[in-house]
């Protein structure tokens, strides 16, 4: 503006229509002259609900943020100890309790597993009979007289049948030198069980027995080839043709009750003595095992070498058995010949003296054994019992590792029964995932499809759709179970999904399950079924279709809030969970579920809402228009998550193009915006005292004026209105609520300086016009921003798009257009600002000016307009101070 030249010409004006100082000037506006574009003065009340209103406007637009915030807070929270919610399943999954009848039954079985140890004791085992039997006492809640009937009752019972189970697993390996067995062996082993020797005998042995040395003595044939030798104890492998490193991979039983064979073969091999007689003994057992008993004669020159033995004690063998290389000792300490045989050995015992056993297979008896087990030592963990590794205790653990030693259980049917075992207590009583996870490892590290046939690979099928059906159950009610409040839940969540996900890629699961070829469709469908579930509980909590109008769209924020908290959750924390465990994109199937629903139900209340306001009674009141809003962005944020959708699930939703449901209420909503914002300036023209701020030289209203005009730019922002033509309807609409506030704003500040004018000293008053003219001149310059602040090049282009070259003229021409007007009226309210200046002025210079006039021709032309001079001086140096530069220019 040229506030000081339209001063200047002001002043000339008036001094040239009063030559006689005596003039008639034009007419200014008074305090009750009329002011087009001022609305009505509003009471105090209603003025205090707009500050509150801009407030509510304002919270809403940081909706967003506030979820983001919210979210990290909840992240936070959820670091604490919390415990996990319970997770409750269906009763389907729950499996029946054993009866009182056969626990005692399991509890002679448990009695007689202690009585008939056998193998050496692991130093994690417990070997005091009375802590084992008071340890099974509290397991079984057994009282003392009915353990001593049972406990005499198996100390009665007939003994179990001992026996080894060898497997010759890898190879003997034979270091030969250079002058020893010409080209390859045929080698072969035969295994064998020895008796006890008497104390005495043991003594001997020690000097004699396996001693490859030869005596001076002249050794004495005991025996001929012909003797036909005992071979039922002895048993022998195939011969592996020409080679030093021979593989059998073979299984024998060896028989360590049977007296009769074993003592008549230790009796043919007491009577050995030194080196060719231990040879020929050997060669003997050979040649009758390959004849099956029948005397083969030949020339000893082509019988079979021997090369070296291994001797193992049976009481060394430890309770696990064997699984090492045994070094062979050689014939004699000159030999040269030198191996290792690769053995495992398992002690176990046949024909059990117990009622169960005579009715049950060994693995359903040792799964009983193990549930009991398992359900007192998880009764008594005191810390964090949803966090159980499974553990139990030395007495548990002796008791366990001796029933499957004794009945023979194979390393895959212990996998198979512990499995089963937590994994069906895991249904009542929650355990640690990681423990079930690492069972299903340990049987797929073992699992051999051969040796699960019949009821074993029906219970293990049975056992892994159940988990599934429970595991299922859980993801259907994830959100209450598995809550992201909770740290502890969502660690228990992801070991859960990586099990599953670990499960439907077992072979053993798909062996045993072959008709559940697509464990992740099952996923699928529980995600979505408990999303649709979620949703359900949703609107049953809040009622959205209760109440007045009004009331039901504020419910339906709540609703449409919560969802948008859910997909979040779901993006964030869930998502990532089920891509890496099990490779389904859970944030899709949620979202999409969630994105219909709530379209719906928007979509039929919108309707309502258009249905009453297009009543000729109807008005939108301020609340429903915060209403509306509110539920426009909340949608709005609620869409933004469809970024995070892959393209082929970003189609066909159901919320594309929701903004035309609230066309006509923005329209309305917009009316309301401007009322209040026209309000929120006369309060902010009411309030200014007209004193400079700190380092500026307007005043309070006008800061109040431009953050007023932010706000409501930040409401077009955050509408992001995708059409261009409503877009374009709404821009103009918007640029002319600013323009009309700001010339408002210009009429109520001159008003406020002529009722201001009277009693003020004339410097006060020209200070505080200036502030005027400056608060003016601010509000014009926060407004010359519009098109970029509207993005009017934005709108130009999506007309242009839409309706040609026409279109695009049109916006420039219609936009442009009111900011020109806006500018026209906001430097006549600046004149008449000036005019009251001048008005002000005019009898200081009449004053001076008659001073001149009426002074002596003896005084010197400067010296009578000195006076004038410095008062316009004075004034200017005001001015200068008071007006911003461009008010200046």
């Amino acid at each position: 503006m040229t506030t000081l030249l339209d001063l200047k010409s002001s002043v000339l004006r008036q001094v040239q229509r009063s030559q006689s100082l005596r003039g008639r000037r034009e007419p200014t506006p008074t305090p009750s002259s009329p002011f087009t574009h001022c609305p009505d003065p509003l009471p105090r009340r209603i003025s205090e609900e707009s500050v509150e209103f801009f407030e509510r406007v304002n919270a809403i637009l940081q909706k967003q943020e506030n979820m983001l915030r919210a979210a990290q807070a909840e992240g936070q929270k959820g670091a604490c100890t919390v415990p996990p919610p319970q997770e409750h399943v269906d009763q389907a999954f729950i499996p029946d309790r054993i009866r009182r009848t056969e626990l005692d039954l399991l509890y002679e079985e448990a009695v007689y597993t202690v009585v008939n140890r056998v193998g050496v004791p692991s130093p994690e085992h417990v070997i005091s009979d009375e802590e084992l039997f008071a340890y099974l006492m509290k397991v079984f809640d057994m009282g003392e007289e009915e353990h001593d009937i049972i406990l005499q009752k198996v100390q009665e019972a007939k003994h179990p049948q001992r026996d080894i189970n060898s497997f010759n697993a890898s190879a003997i390996t034979f270091s030969v030198s250079r002058h020893g067995l010409p080209g390859y062996s045929d080698p072969y082993c035969m295994l064998g069980i020895l008796l006890g020797q008497s104390p005495r005998e043991t003594e001997e042995k020690k000097e004699r027995k396996f001693s490859f040395r030869k005596k001076k003595d002249k050794l004495e044939k005991r025996s001929s080839t012909k003797e036909v030798l005992p071979t039922a104890c002895i048993q022998v492998t195939e011969v592996k043709a020409e080679t030093l490193n021979p593989v059998w991979d073979e299984h024998f039983l060896l028989d360590h009750d049977d007296d009769v064979s074993v003592a008549e073969a230790c009796k043919k091999l007491n009577e050995v003595s030194g080196l060719r007689g231990m040879g020929r003994y050997f060669k003997q057992i050979a040649k009758s095992v390959r004849s099956n008993g029948s005397a083969s004669s030949g020339s000893e020159d082509n019988a079979d070498d021997f090369l070296g033995c291994i001797n193992i004690p049976l009481n060394e063998i430890p309770i696990v058995g064997y699984d090492t290389w045994f070094k062979l000792e050689p014939r004699s300490s000159t030999s040269k010949v030198q191996g290792e045989c690769h053995l495992i050995l398992k002690l176990f015992t046949s024909q059990r003296d117990t009622a169960l056993s005579k009715k049950d297979s060994n693995v359903s008896i040792h799964k009983k054994l193990l549930s009991q087990i398992v359900e007192y030592e998880h009764a008594h963990v005191k810390r964090e019992p949803y966090n159980w590794n499974g553990h139990v205790c030395p007495p548990a653990w002796t008791v366990l590792t001796h029933h499957a030693v004794q009945t023979d259980l194979s390393p895959l049917q212990q996998a198979i029964i512990r499995w089963q075992c937590y994994s069906s207590h895991h249904r009542t009583q929650r355990v640690c995932y990681s423990l079930l996870l690492r069972l299903l490892r340990t049987i797929d590290a073992e699992w051999d499809p051969v040796a699960v046939r019949g009821d074993l690979e029906r219970q293990l099928s049975d056992s892994f759709r159940l988990y599934t059906e429970h595991c299922l159950c859980l993801m259907k009610n994830m959100r209450q179970v598995f809550p992201c409040t909770s740290a502890a839940a969502i660690t228990r969540y992801e070991l859960m999904l990586r099990g599953i996900g670990y499960m439907q890629n077992m072979q053993a699961f798909k062996t045993v399950c072959p008709l559940r070829n697509d464990l992740q469709l099952d996923i699928t469908t529980a995600a979505k079924k408990g999303t649709v579930e979620w949703y359900e509980s949703l609107i049953a909590r809040y009622k959205p279709e209760d109440g007045t109008l009004e009331e039901q769209l504020k419910k339906l924020v709540q609703v449409v809030d919560a969802a948008c908290a859910d997909v979040q959750r779901s993006q964030n924390i869930y998502n990532t969970m089920f891509s890496s465990a099990v490779k389904v994109d859970f944030f899709s199937i949620s979202y999409r579920q969630l994105e219909k629903q709530v379209a719906d139900d928007v979509n039929i209340a919108m309707e309502r809402v258009c249905g009453t306001l297009e009543q000729e009674s109807s008005r939108l009141t301020q609340t429903m228009g915060e209403t509306i809003f509110e539920l426009f962005m909340s949608l709005k944020i609620f869409k933004g998550f469809q970024e995070f959708l892959p393209l082929k699930d970003a189609k066909m939703l159901a919320l594309t193009g929701f903004h035309n449901w609230f066309k006509s209420s923005i329209h309305k909503w917009l009316q309301i915006v401007h009322d209040r914002s026209c309000d929120r300036i006369r309060k902010a023209v009411e309030m200014d005292k007209l004193e400079p701020l700190l380092q500026a030289k307007h005043s309070s209203s006008a800061v109040e004026v431009a953050t007023c005009f932010s706000q409501v730019r930040q409401i077009w922002l955050q509408l992001a209105w995708p059409d261009s033509a409503g877009a374009f309807i709404f821009v103009t609409r918007l640029t002319d609520n600013f323009c009309s506030e700001a010339v408002c704003y210009s009429e109520m500040m001159t008003r406020k300086v002529e009722r201001n004018q009277q009693g003020r000293d004339y410097k006060s008053f020209t200070v505080q016009l200036c502030v005027a003219l400056n608060n003016t001149e601010h509000v014009r310059v926060f407004l010359a921003h519009l098109p970029r602040d509207l993005d009017w090049q934005g709108v130009e282009r999506g007309m242009e798009e839409s309706c040609g070259v026409e279109g695009k003229e049109q916006v420039y021409k219609a936009l442009n257009g009111q900011l020109f007007n806006m500018d026209l009226d906001l430097q006549r309210e600046a004149k008449r600002l000036i005019t009251l200046l001048t008005d002000k002025m005019l009898p200081e210079l009449r004053r001076y000016i008659q001073h001149i006039s009426l002074s002596p021709d003896s005084i010197n032309n400067d010296d009578a307009v000195s006076p004038l001079m410095k008062y316009l001086q004075d004034t200017m140096v005001i001015l200068t101070e008071n007006l911003v530069k461009e008010n200046l220019t």
